[in-house]
């Protein structure tokens, strides 16, 4: 997310289809150079928690737990910073992509101060995310974000 280019977008819901509980510390996951992806409405893609800050190009990332597979109701696009919540709890941020499986599906990796796995956090088919602009950048009103226009 770039607060000099970016500006308001529309919050992100998706819903578990599939649950993961397991943990890895040497994953080997290679971060992608975008900053930003976009969704279909019906996309799946795998969400993966890690407490990597790296975000440079093909950063490895190893310490991952793996929350599932969620299907995206709308399309839009996740940015890096994004928040991801399941109901009231702050998961993490969006770190970045990983395409290993693509284009099958994107691997979504979100920081989290400790990975969690869908299991730690009690998920459930059906259960409901969001992915949200930092509320500094929501809340900007559009003649703000260019001064003179």
């Amino acid at each position: 997310m770039n607060p000099d280019e970016d500006g308001p977008k529309r919050t992100l819901q998706a819903r578990v289809v599939k649950v993961l509980v397991h943990h890895r510390a040497e994953r080997g996951m290679s971060l992608e150079p975008h900053a930003s992806r976009c969704v279909r409405a019906g996309d799946v893609h795998e969400l993966v928690t890690t407490d990597h800050t790296d975000t440079a190009e093909g950063a490895r990332i190893d310490r991952v737990a793996f929350l599932g597979f969620a299907e995206f109701d709308r399309g839009g696009v996740l940015d890096r910073g994004d928040e991801v919540w399941f109901g009231d709890r702050r998961v993490g941020t969006v770190l970045g992509f990983d395409a290993c499986h693509f284009p099958n599906h994107y691997n979504v990796l979100i920081h989290a101060e400790t990975p969690l796995s869908g299991a730690d956090l009690h998920l459930r088919p059906e259960a409901r995310l969001s992915f949200s602009q930092p509320l500094e950048v929501a809340d900007v009103l559009p003649g703000e974000l260019a001064p003179g226009v």
